[in-house]
């Protein structure tokens, strides 16, 4: 039984984070909604739903409070649907299971709506419209639905079964008080998948140990029946796979359609074609067999490291095809990791048990370096006084969710809590979705980080492996990134000041994505982060361009859903072409990227007979002065938008093109890949600079 002065201070806790978020959100009377997006967060952080998004309506019999859509490629969608009970009372009252039952009626409500043609009576360019539109659109593909209750009180409805809806299966999720308040004093790790195969399944999973004097770890290596995969994958989904394969399996989509023709046409091959699937586990069951041997009864803690595109394909052939994978069997490689050690030890299973294919493109763990520094950075670094006194504050990076309550908590008295609130704000708290926000949106990939956070932090991360792969954040990177927050932050405010009803969000990211373009990115970042605050002049500029941003995104082609238009490069595209005078004001704040220094003489090595492609390609490069080269060289610096190695190769190009000499050809490829990035990146080179 939880403590109740301990489940009293956890919810008190949880209210105080909601009524910030709600002021902060410009909407104290609508903390129900704050309370939405904050569990939205959470359990998505949890893998329990797909990537979620607050939306509201409400009419008699019907309402919903957010919506997650996968409307897959492969004619298989998943829906989730979330309502919300919030009571803000402290101690948590009890939810009846009458209570809970009328909230998922109107869920159901809503969802019949939906698919009868909701959005021909919701008025268009509004996210209601985009979510009835949506779904509408996605219903002969939904296979499965799930009805998520979110309460800040205590449910007294424990489980519900499955339902049937116009050949959908409907599951039902319930997070109250108490499932949170254990979730996050269990390290916000997801609650661990239990199966009896013997009781579940009626079987017993024969198995053979491998033989380690390691007491780490235990290894089994078995063979499971494709229907016992099916079950388990039908009932927990997602959340079976470790989060590295499941963040790469969302960004890169596909089900394999050769592990599809085998399941089909050749399923008693389908053992000798595939690889098998790699788990882990903390406890495993095991059980003498009949005919000698062990088997596995049971596991606890059973998370797919590798294998995600095999067991998905499975269960989507069976669901789209209705294939019978009763002659389908799969190779098990089980380890069996001590509890305590789950955390860290999964993660490097999951990377090494990938090397082979692309997930090891990102690694999405909260141990990276990348973030490790950035942890630190946020520790030991503090930001300018800004109020006329001498008190300073840190911003506090999240590296892992729930690290900023942790601190709090670690206080113990209430004047210390009181003083490391003040000298850590909430409102400068940030996580490693909101870094990859703030980051793709400064690089101008407002339609990335339209996609939602989980999305756009996987896109990030595989481009930052991609491109700058040994990249450690320094104090120059920490601060500008600093000032990128503060930028994002205001135009938050500045735009939810403006009313335009609805996708504040993509205004948000492409209103700075257009403005990071149009000034070529020279907007002065380090003197955000010294002033800690935007200027007025930059302020009206965002205002301005969210006006004409909002009026060309609720405007798609073909009336499309907006929503979805604002994922799209197109939606880019035609963004970056908006006409909007800048006021001359903002322009003399920007970076001045004009050079006086004197280039330097080099030595180059003598040229030698290429073929005419590449003689070209050193030629454009040689016709291209070497004041941009020095300007490119200077901005890249400045912004911070070219690799410190690319900065020095535009110096070097400078150099060798004032002197009439010519570079070799990887300096002139890469001359030319900078150039193309930096100019995509707002970069001028025919506009005078200063």
């Amino acid at each position: 039984m939880d403590s109740l002065d301990e489940l009293k201070n956890f919810t008190d806790n949880l209210h105080s984070n909601i009524i910030y978020a709600s002021e902060e959100e410009g909407s104290e009377s609508l903390r129900s909604q704050a309370f939405t997006h904050y569990m939205l967060d959470e359990i998505q952080e949890a893998g329990d739903t797909l990537e979620g998004q607050a939306c509201y309506y409400k009419v008699r019999g019907a309402e919903v409070c957010g919506y997650g859509l996968e409307a897959g490629e492969e004619g298989v969608g998943n829906l989730d649907l979330f309502i919300t009970i919030y009571n803000q009372v402290s101690p948590p009252t009890t939810v009846t299971a009458s209570t809970i039952e009328t909230a998922f009626k109107r869920l159901a409500g809503f969802l019949k709506m939906a698919f009868d043609g909701l959005y021909k009576s919701i008025e268009e360019a509004s996210p209601e419209f985009d979510m009835a539109l949506a779904i509408y659109e996605a219903r002969s593909r939904i296979k499965t639905a799930r009805f998520f209750l979110l309460t800040d009180g205590i449910a007294k409805l424990g489980f519900k079964s499955e339902q049937e809806f116009k050949n959908i299966t409907v599951k039902y999720e319930i997070w109250d008080i108490l499932r949170f308040y254990r979730y996050v004093n269990s390290g916000r790790q997801a609650e661990p998948i239990q199966i009896d195969f013997q009781e579940e399944y009626a079987t017993i999973v024969p198995c053979v140990a491998a033989q380690s004097n390691n007491s780490d770890y235990r290894s089994y290596l078995a063979i499971l029946s494709g229907t016992v995969l099916n079950g388990i994958y039908s009932r927990y989904g997602a959340r079976l796979l470790e989060l590295n394969v499941r963040s790469f399996l969302q960004a890169k989509g596909k089900v394999n359609q050769g592990i599809r023709n085998t399941i089909l046409k050749e399923p008693e091959k389908f053992l000798a074609y595939n690889n098998g699937i790699s788990a882990t586990a903390h406890t495993v069951e095991l059980v003498d067999l009949p005919q000698g041997g062990k088997g596995i009864k049971s596991v606890k803690g059973l998370q797919i490291v590798n294998g995600g595109q095999t067991t998905a394909s499975i269960y989507y052939a069976v669901k789209i095809n209705k294939a019978d994978v009763s002659k389908v069997f799969v190779q098990l490689k089980l380890t069996v990791v001590n509890e305590e050690m789950l955390k860290d030890t999964v993660p490097l299973i999951s990377r090494y048990a990938n090397s082979q294919n692309k997930v090891n493109e990102a690694d999405f763990s909260a141990n990276d370096p990348f973030h490790v520094e950035m942890e630190s950075l946020s520790r030991n670094t503090w930001a300018p006084a800004t109020d006329g006194t001498q008190r300073q504050t840190r911003w506090f990076y999240e590296r892992a969710r729930g690290q900023y309550t942790d601190a709090i908590n670690r206080e113990g008295t209430a004047s210390r809590v009181q003083q490391f609130k003040l000298s850590h704000p909430n409102v400068q708290r940030f996580s490693k979705t909101d870094l990859a926000k703030f980051e793709n949106t400064w690089d101008q990939y407002p339609h990335i980080v339209s996609q939602g956070a989980q999305k756009n932090f996987v896109e990030f991360t595989i481009r930052l492996k991609n491109e700058n792969p040994d990249l450690i954040p320094n104090l120059q990177f920490y601060r500008r990134l600093i000032a990128k927050a503060i930028m994002f932050k205001k135009a938050e405010k500045i735009i939810a000041d403006q009313k335009y009803g609805g996708y504040r969000a993509n205004i948000v990211t492409y209103t700075l994505a257009w403005l990071a373009f149009n000034t070529s990115s020279r907007i002065d970042l380090d003197k955000i982060w010294r002033e800690q605050t935007i200027s007025p002049v930059l302020a009206e500029a965002i205002k301005k361009v969210s006006r004409k941003v909002y009026s060309s995104i609720i405007n798609p082609p073909g009336n499309a859903n907006v929503t979805e238009w604002c994922k799209k490069k197109a939606c880019w595209d035609k963004i970056q072409d908006l006409l909007i005078d800048l006021p001359l004001s903002l322009k003399e704040e920007l970076v001045d990227l004009n050079s006086n220094s004197s280039i330097v003489e080099t030595k180059v090595k003598t040229y030698i007979r290429l073929p005419e492609a590449a003689l070209n390609t050193i030629q454009e490069v040689c016709n291209i002065p070497p004041l941009i080269w020095m300007q490119v060289s200077a901005w890249g610096k400045e912004t911070g938008n070219l690799p410190a190695i690319w900065q020095s190769t535009a110096t070097q190009l400078a150099e060798i093109t004032a002197l009439n000499e010519k570079p070799n050809l990887k300096q002139a490829k890469i001359g030319i890949q900078l150039l193309e990035e930096a100019e995509r990146l707002g970069f001028n080179r025919f506009q005078e600079v200063g």
